[in-house]
């Protein structure tokens, strides 16, 4: 008897549970086995790491994180999938399950690494969550998200916020192009795997990086004004700009995550 492809054990799996997907919270079940491949070998997971994993849905990508990690901690919204994703990894003692909001659940506080097929509305808060909200960090994200975003954090040449909020914190890497037919139901957006190596500790303190997050406020709210009619304006601005080496004709978006740190620095003096 033929092993039943991926896509056709989750169908089958659907079927025998009667369950419709709420495509409202993000819900597209990943089909692809090579793209799941791709995902749980990306974070080089260890026997003894801890993984948090954001939207199991009914766990496909959690038991392959379950036969590499030591515990994998499962946020997930509805609670309908809860009972599903127990019944579909068997309940494995490694795995603890959250209903709720990951935007609310508080981060491990021991060393973890986050690796999920997110719904695509949350990726900024969700970077904010766990970057500017959680006391400890996590070492690495592997995520499944929307591909323009993906390639808006890693565009470093034309930054925006996300580019400069994720820079400050890690090293994003997209990996692979995913097409919609690798879920099921499709979305209507082609997706890609975005891998984000996190640094020991911030290019920054807290001060500075508030600081950051500030002039970044002030200078994208006019995206296509130069800086120095943006930042230029603003009380030891224009010296600031002068002091470390940053032409004021530049518009945000050319600047840096390194120059918006020293820019930060230099007004906090």
């Amino acid at each position: 008897m033929a092993v039943p492809s991926l896509e056709e054990e989750i169908r089958q799996f659907c079927s025998t549970y009667a369950l419709r997907l709420n495509t409202d919270l993000g819900q597209h079940f990943l089909v692809d086995a090579e793209v799941l491949q791709t995902i749980v070998e990306a974070p080089e997971i260890r026997p003894e790491d801890s993984i948090v994993e954001i939207g199991p849905g009914i766990g496909v990508l959690t038991k392959e994180l379950l036969a590499r990690a030591a515990k994998v901690t499962a946020i997930e919204l509805d609670d309908r999938l809860i009972p599903l994703l127990e019944t579909y990894v068997k309940d494995d003692p490694k795995l603890t399950v959250i209903q709720g909001n990951a935007l609310r659940v508080p981060m491990p506080e021991e060393p973890y690494k986050i690796v999920a097929n997110i719904p695509y509305h949350i990726t900024s808060p969700l970077l904010r969550h766990v970057f500017l909200e959680s006391a400890v960090h996590p070492d690495s994200l592997t995520l499944l998200i929307q591909k323009e975003v993906a390639e808006k954090i890693c565009d470093t040449e034309h930054a925006g916020l996300l580019t400069i909020l994720v820079g400050l914190f890690g090293t994003p890497e997209m990996l692979i192009t995913v097409p919609p037919e690798a879920f099921l139901p499709p979305p209507k957006v082609h997706s890609a795997v975005l891998h984000i190596e996190c640094f020991r500790k911030p290019l920054a303190d807290d001060a500075t990086l508030k600081k950051v997050f500030s002039l970044t406020k002030i200078a994208f709210s006019q995206k296509r004004k130069m800086l120095r009619g943006t930042l230029g304006r603003q009380p030891g601005g224009a010296e600031a700009l002068q002091k470390v080496g940053i032409d004021a004709w530049r518009r945000p978006e050319t600047l840096t995550v390194k120059e918006w740190v020293a820019l930060a620095r230099s007004l906090k003096e």
